[in-house]
């Protein structure tokens, strides 16, 4: 199973040019689309989704042309996107079955033991008789997943699904993509590294509408291994060192001293010392290349 993007682009009116001749491949399993706010990653969910068609390029989803032939993949199409409305003063498992009748599930049994199935996947078993508009954050974002679920997609598109929610929110919501993830192409856009580290078997990182790199998070690191470097710094130096270093990040200590990461081949300075790399660092090396590039 396999999406292939190839020379996409779009420009809007206003001038932004949100995709770049992008190329990328998506096989099988949960892909991790990583950027900042801005970076085209919605542009490209809703090309893929067949919101919005591109000024140039091509997508095929197996033998589905799918910029021809929008219809055919929606069929095998799942997509959440950042924001949904549901219906108000309806419950969970009645929204369920209205929207499986308009997907065409005829047989009402069918309908029940398809909702109950995935109610229990998404964890909203016990609250499928509470009003959706009443749900948290979380729980309608699970929602979304489930209603995505009643067509037995085969490409799934959630965009930056878990901005906005709590720790406990976030871990179940993950819960529910890695339960699913087995058998079909999920395409998980964040700007979270750790929603990637945690979740994903692949992933690419995007940033004014290219795709700037693409690895397996379980590699990433290994590229930058020995070249990562920490050390405390008074604040007045810190401007210094990010005009002499690539600084990846910085943070404050209880003394109000700063702790930096920087990226060099070789020590810095003696008052440096080694860190073990981790994928925050691999994201912010690919957008400041960029960047200076």
């Amino acid at each position: 199973m396999t999406l292939k993007i190839n020379t996409l682009s779009k420009t809007y009116p206003n001038g932004v040019k949100a995709l770049d001749n992008l190329n990328l491949e998506i096989n099988q399993g949960m892909f991790g689309l990583l950027g900042p706010n801005g970076a085209g990653k919605s542009t490209l969910m809703r090309t893929l989704a067949t919101l919005q068609n591109p000024d140039e390029g091509s997508v095929f989803f197996e033998d589905i042309d799918i910029l021809k032939n929008p219809m055919d993949l929606r069929k095998v199409l799942g997509y959440l996107p950042q924001e949904f409305g549901v219906y108000p003063k309806m419950s969970a498992v009645d929204l369920l079955d209205y929207l499986a009748t308009l997907k065409g599930i005829s047989s009402r049994k069918e309908r029940n033991d398809l909702i109950k199935q995935i109610l229990e996947i998404t964890n909203l078993y016990e609250v499928r008789k509470k009003n959706v508009d009443g749900y948290s954050g979380g729980m309608k974002q699970r929602f979304g997943i489930a209603q995505l679920l009643l067509n037995n997609p085969k490409l799934i598109i959630v965009d930056e699904p878990t901005a906005g929610l709590d720790p406990a929110e976030r871990n179940r919501f993950l819960n529910v993509l890695r339960e699913i993830a087995s058998s079909n192409i999920i395409i998980f856009s964040t700007h979270i590294v750790d929603d990637i580290k945690d979740l994903c078997n692949d992933m690419a990182i995007m940033n004014g509408g290219k795709i700037l790199k693409k690895i397996k998070p379980s590699e990433a690191t290994k590229e930058i291994k020995d070249k990562i470097w920490t050390s405390n710094i008074n604040r007045e130096k810190l401007e210094n060192m990010e005009q002499t270093f690539l600084v990846l990040s910085s943070k404050y200590n209880q003394d109000n001293s700063i702790n930096i990461r920087v990226y060099a081949n070789e020590q810095p300075t003696s008052n440096f010392v080694t860190a073990p790399p981790n994928l925050e660092d691999v994201y912010f090396i690919a957008l400041k290349d960029n960047i200076k590039n």
